[in-house]
């Protein structure tokens, strides 16, 4: 938590790490409150977040057939599972396949150890699915495990390069590393975070590799309701009344607003031209929280489908297609209680939890 943020909230992660509601967060609610490798082609990519923090998930042959059955061309993985990347076997859908947190250390000091996962996770399966990119460690900057994950990414890249196979390797950031982001023009890592960021937003630039940040507009909102306006957090039409303008940019959405703050962020740290992929967003439609509801679940979900596969990019960024995954495509009943087990599309029996078309996001 940045500390010139006393007023910042600390929330349970997706993948079991704290998720801090960024300053820009903050900084933006009290404007708004005034105002009533595989390439994603032109239009923007829009995957899923598979997480598996449940005892009553549909198999993962199931899932899959899922994803086919409802155009959902991506699909993101928090660590390796062999059941699941053999259900994945020449589907043509495109995988992020992240590490556990926990084996960064070894990842990071043991070369062989390296090789060992990418011989048992990747290898095998080289050709037939479609990786995107191996992903070192979830949410781990700023933490312990901070130092480990550029030296885990050299080494991981390393044993994919002796095996022959060409996937970028990157990591998955909260948008806690930034230290400032509102404006999103004045985006910069945070004094904590930019010994670690700096080095490795350079190494994926030099790499030609993106970046992955998760952005939740939904505890922006969540954090400060009376000041948020909630169709800017949706990207709702009437969110244009809450907009934005920086710099001769206008922002009628929080979403892009965080991106290009993260932008700006790497492009400070010398990063310029280097891509961001969102890993995770989304909206819990129960779980008691300020907002939490089927309604503004399915508004926000929907709203960024279109938002994303309409391939306009960011005000910074324009034409730029920002690659993008959902969270989550089930309901986990072995996450924290509350908002944290009511992300997902769709209930553990496979039936929808709310609609979303994907029609056009492939």
């Amino acid at each position: 938590m940045d500390p010139a943020m006393p007023g910042a909230r600390m929330f349970a992660a997706s993948a079991g790490v704290a998720r801090m509601v960024s300053p820009w967060i903050l900084a933006c609610s009290f404007l708004l409150c005034s105002s009533s490798f595989l390439d994603a082609g032109t239009e923007g990519a829009i995957g899923v977040n598979y997480g598996m923090l449940g005892n009553n998930l549909p198999s993962p042959a199931q899932v899959i057939s899922m994803y086919k059955a409802k155009n959902i061309s991506y699909v993101r993985l928090f660590h390796p599972d062999t059941a699941v990347l053999a259900a994945l076997r020449d589907t043509g859908i495109g995988v992020v396949l992240g590490t556990y947190n926990e084996d960064l250390a070894r990842l990071a000091s043991d070369s062989s150890f390296a090789v060992s996962w990418v011989g048992s996770y990747v290898q095998p399966f080289a050709g037939a699915v479609q990786f995107r990119y191996i992903n070192a460690g979830n949410e781990v900057i700023p933490g312990e495990a901070a130092p480990n994950v550029l030296p885990a990414m050299r080494n991981l890249e390393a044993a994919l390069k002796s095996a022959g196979i060409s996937v970028p390797v990157t990591t998955a950031v909260a948008t806690s590393v930034l230290g400032v982001s509102y404006p999103p023009s004045q985006g910069a890592f945070s004094e904590a975070t930019s010994p670690y960021m700096a080095p490795i937003v350079t190494y994926l630039a030099s790499k030609g590799a993106p970046l992955l940040v998760n952005v939740y507009p939904y505890f922006a909102y969540a954090a400060d309701a009376e000041r948020v306006q909630l169709g800017y957090a949706l990207l709702s039409q009437s969110g244009a009344s809450a907009s934005v303008t920086d710099g001769g940019l206008v922002y009628t959405n929080m979403f892009d607003a965080i991106v290009d703050a993260a932008y700006a962020a790497v492009e400070k740290a010398g990063a310029q031209g280097l891509e961001l992929v969102v890993s995770e967003t989304g909206w819990p439609s129960g779980g008691g929280g300020v907002g939490a509801t089927l309604e503004n679940a399915a508004a926000y979900n929907n709203n960024l489908v279109r938002h994303v596969s309409g391939g306009a990019g960011t005000p910074r960024r324009p034409g730029k297609p920002v690659e993008t995954y959902l969270f989550a495509m089930f309901n986990e009943n072995q996450k924290p209680e509350g908002v944290e087990q009511h992300f997902g599309l769709f209930q553990p029996d496979m039936s929808e939890v709310y609609h979303v078309d994907f029609g056009s996001s492939s």
